[in-house]
């Protein structure tokens, strides 16, 4: 849950550019939250705007991880990725 001072520092932001890096860096911290927790055999869900798929982890890669779906293999991004 973000709290209520960071959303204030974060709301004083003034700068498109300085945005534009803030979000550069929080999707880095969410691969790199991703790489730390997420190992190959683990059930994960692939979050999409609208569902989420549950999925096993075939192999990680250093920004992707190979997932076997009830679909099929799909390389996903790190960051789409939640530990079920």
């Amino acid at each position: 849950m973000i709290n209520a001072k960071l959303k204030t520092e974060i709301s004083k932001i003034s700068s498109l550019a300085t945005l534009n890096e803030l979000s550069a860096y929080i999707a880095d911290a969410k691969t790199a939250l991703g790489k730390s927790t997420i190992t190959e055999g683990a059930s994960v869900y692939v979050v999409q705007k609208t569902k989420k798929t549950l999925g096993t982890v075939i192999k990680v890669k250093i920004k992707r991880a190979t997932v076997q779906m009830p679909e099929g293999r799909y390389s996903v991004p790190l960051s789409m990725l939640e530990v079920a």
